[in-house]
């Protein structure tokens, strides 16, 4: 093989190289959206999970201490009402925030009309709460849909929730 040859095989091994870089490139620019959506998909039905035994937590709660709800997550725990206090998977720091009853209720047993939404850190300030669920700290838009909510912090998990009705929401710290 003469030298002019062997250089323009190494110019073609060379080229052909890049190219695979450049397919390998693009196939992870391509692959790495989908992997994301993936992942926030599996966080949002981990968050529907864990929300949903709150939830259940709660009613379970009432059913052994009828008419007296509890005023933090610990006491679904301590009654045996929760395996464990679940983390909130798509919140910043993993802590949820607490759906509490604002004392106006639906009236004849029907679904909460309004909710006091605040941090779980702020339940000491909160006189007489008494915690109906949770809902995730997250403000981010969901992939999937829940409850015809489009943002984790719209996906309500509570005791004696109607899912076709959503409450109106106060916000802990906003004026009603």
């Amino acid at each position: 093989m003469t030298p002019g040859a062997r250089e323009r095989s190494r110019g073609y091994l060379i080229i052909m190289l890049m190219m695979a870089v450049f397919v390998i490139a693009i196939g992870l620019l391509v692959a790495v959206p989908v992997w994301q959506t993936e992942i926030q998909r599996e966080k949002e039905e981990e968050l529907i999970f864990r929300g949903r035994q709150y939830a259940e937590a709660v009613r379970i709660y009432l059913l052994k201490k009828p008419n007296q709800y509890p005023s933090s997550l610990e006491d679904l725990l301590d009654e045996k009402c929760i395996r464990k206090l679940y983390k909130d998977p798509l919140g910043p720091n993993g802590e949820w925030d607490v759906i509490l009853a604002t004392g106006r209720p639906g009236g004849g047993g029907q679904a909460a009309q309004e909710v006091l939404v605040a941090p779980a850190r702020a339940l000491p300030s909160i006189k007489s709460a008494r915690i109906l669920g949770v809902v995730s700290s997250s403000k981010k838009r969901s992939v999937k849909i829940y409850n015809d909510q489009e943002s984790h912090d719209k996906w309500l998990f509570f005791h004696g929730q109607d899912p076709k009705k959503l409450p109106r929401i106060v916000y802990h710290g906003e004026d009603k």
